[in-house]
């Protein structure tokens, strides 16, 4: 019975894919006002805290990342200011990191994609505060000494369907619903 648990379990890792652990990462995020202004948007990163892609025959299969919302850091201004945007963010105005202190992401598919840049087209699951909807980014993927690198395009998700938005009604009209990110992950 356990030769053939064991037999089970390498077949099932041959059809799914092999699995690369996550060796390094970068994710900036860009969040806009509506007010066109001198501060009309912000910008700055969040670590990944663990990750890995999934491949078969050499190509991106599958996947997962999750972000550590306790690392958010604006990094378009310092001092003060810098110390009172990172707490706003990290409070229940938005992202709430006591509650909710990682947000992640599952890819359900990777496609080809006509864009010479980024030449395919990740599908996935973003899961943030709790709340799970598709995300959807170009990326270009590549590989070189063993390293797979998935890095997207500049996309954007919609804040509200996850329920980041100002607790005030009077302020979070003046936020636009679209976040925008940019990731890279590598894995060895």
């Amino acid at each position: 019975m356990k030769k053939v648990l064991l037999l089970a379990v390498l077949v099932s890792g041959l059809a799914f894919g092999q699995t690369k652990k996550l060796t390094s990462s970068d994710v900036h995020w860009w969040g806009y006002k509506i007010a066109k202004t001198e501060a009309s948007s912000h910008d700055g990163t969040v670590n990944v805290k663990s990750g890995n892609l999934v491949l078969k025959n050499g190509a991106v299969v599958g996947g997962d990342f999750v972000l550590d919302m306790t690392s958010i850091n604006a990094t378009d201004l310092s001092g003060e200011y810098q110390g009172k945007l990172n707490g706003h963010l990290k409070n229940g105005d938005f992202f709430e990191v006591e509650k909710y202190p990682t947000a992640t992401y599952v890819i359900t598919s990777v496609k080809k994609n006509s864009n010479k840049d980024y030449n395919f087209v990740v599908n996935g699951k973003l899961t943030v505060k709790g709340k799970t909807n598709p995300v959807s980014f170009p990326a270009k993927i590549t590989a070189a000494n063993g390293v797979v690198t998935l890095e997207s395009d500049k996309f954007s998700f919609d804040r509200q369907k996850f329920d980041v938005a100002y607790k005030s009604t009077m302020q979070d009209v003046l936020v636009k619903d679209d976040v925008d990110l940019k990731v890279k992950i590598s894995v060895k």
